[in-house]
């Protein structure tokens, strides 16, 4: 009865099928990449936001405190040199993409600030609103990354008679999940990060060995991290519950879900390459902005699409191996 009860089980959702359900779904609902695009669109051709100008203002005394104290002079000059390669092409308004709920973007590097219709206004900011551009830009980000996640959650919804989840509650939880996955990222990744460079410094064998156990053991935080949202916005669950949904789904479904969760970091970096190929000053950045907002989108669907799925094909095996059910039949 048991045998018979398990070969009647239906098939679990596929990953490839989940994702090209998600390209059909945006594809007839191209107003979804709608957010990406505009975010895009901004930061290759609008101001930059720029901190090189307060860095200037402390890097003297930083060097002057470095000389005081011993730091050899070649370590010095390296650390002159990154600055000069990578603090001034920095724009801060790259915060307005906000992990894990965020509208997706590109990050060009913009080493010459060089755009279509030619140089960017550019913005610097001062000791005294540093703090205030952070806590602005990352709460917009919040914010549009809340609405981005309803939006596409909503057309991945099966039932549109379900009532449709509220823009405050979107924007709520899209806070509170931020806060506690920063808090969650900072607890966990310090001590590993802490304990990987100690072991560098024994040994390289030790630390290349302990580099392979977290990443074989770091799915089993990643897979339920990274559907810690669909809980919210898919059922409508609020932080707490969504995150332990999310666990036991990762818990009974872990390798076909940890291999659909590299299958989606894997065609969303390898695409970005391709996006960033045309330079900055060139109009034909604009197909790689409109290719990656749409794929972007489309990859964010199908992981809606997959949780919603998966989680349906559980309960359908968890009412068809219940004694109960067994008995009735």
């Amino acid at each position: 009865m048991e045998v018979s009860r398990v070969e009647k089980l239906p098939p679990p959702p596929g990953i490839i099928s989940s994702i090209k359900a998600g390209f059909d779904t945006i594809a007839t609902h191209i107003t979804a990449i709608l957010l990406p695009l505009l975010l895009n669109l901004f930061l290759w051709l609008g101001p930059r936001l720029r901190l090189n100008a307060l860095f200037d203002l402390v890097k003297g005394d930083a060097v002057q405190i470095w000389k005081a104290g011993g730091v050899p002079e070649t370590d010095i000059q390296r650390v002159l040199t990154w600055y000069n390669e990578t603090i001034p092409s920095v724009n801060l308004f790259w915060l307005l993409r906000t992990l894990p709920i965020g509208i997706s973007s590109l990050l060009y590097p913009q080493k010459t600030s060089i755009t279509p219709l030619g140089d960017p206004a550019t913005l610097q900011v001062s000791a005294l609103n540093l703090f205030g551009w952070l806590f602005l830009l990352t709460l917009i980000g919040w914010i549009g990354g809340g609405l981005y996640f309803r939006s596409v959650a909503w057309i991945t919804i099966a039932n549109k008679d379900d009532q449709r989840m509220s823009i405050s509650h979107a924007v709520v939880q899209t806070i509170l999940i931020s806060i506690f996955w920063g808090i969650l990222l900072m607890v966990v990744g310090v001590p590993v990060f802490l304990v990987l460079a100690l072991a560098l410094q024994l040994s390289p064998f030790i630390a290349n060995l302990l580099v392979l156990v977290v990443s074989l053991a770091s799915m089993w935080v990643i897979v339920p991290l990274f559907f810690w949202p669909h809980g919210v916005f898919i059922r409508q669950q609020n932080v707490i519950t969504s995150i332990i949904s999310s666990v036991q789904m990762a818990r009974f479904t872990l390798p076909t879900s940890s291999m659909f969760v590299l299958t989606v970091f894997l065609l969303t970096f390898g695409l970005n390459y391709l996006w960033s190929i045309p330079p900055e000053d060139s109009w034909m950045t604009f197909v790689g902005i409109f290719g990656h907002s749409f794929v972007a989108t489309a990859l964010l669907a199908g992981s809606f699409i997959y949780y919603r799925d998966m989680n349906a094909w559980l309960q359908t095996v968890i009412d068809k191996l219940r004694p109960n059910s067994a008995i009735k039949k």
